[in-house]
């Protein structure tokens, strides 16, 4: 079983292990550094706790999305993963915007990109008895 639309599922996997490893190294080596870049209020000290957990989790799921760009089979329960990961970031986004938590300019891309790699995941998912597109032709 192949991605239905190989460079899109490779890009789109790819791209998404890239912001993982950038967000999770950011909150692991300078946590009140990159929550300031995103324009949030200083918070207490403890918070650097959850900030080094979370980025633990970005930094496990970019080497999982790297690891489905290049052999998807085995790692569809990755992928299958942070599409509920990306679902919920969004909602939690939203809930949060709606209630005035956050500003648009403080969630930045967080307002699209899950909905993005929700629909190209889903388009380029592999499917049984698919050809990949550039073998279909």
């Amino acid at each position: 079983m192949s991605p239905s639309h190989p460079l899109v599922w490779r890009g789109t996997l790819r791209f998404i292990a890239l912001v993982q490893a950038v967000l999770g190294l950011a909150f692991l080596l300078a946590p009140q550094a990159t929550a300031e870049q995103l324009g949030l209020v200083p918070a207490p000290g403890w918070t650097d706790w959850l900030f080094g957990m979370m980025a633990a989790r970005f930094l496990a799921f970019g080497w999982g999305m790297w690891r489905a760009a290049a052999s998807p089979q085995p790692h569809l329960p990755w992928v299958q993963a942070m599409l509920g990961i990306q679902a919920i970031d969004w909602l939690v986004t939203l809930l949060h915007l709606w209630r005035g938590d956050v500003t648009l300019a403080q969630v930045s891309t967080a307002s699209f990109l899950p909905v993005v790699f929700i629909a190209l995941l889903w388009w380029s998912w592999p499917r049984t008895g698919a050809q990949p597109a550039a073998q279909a032709a």
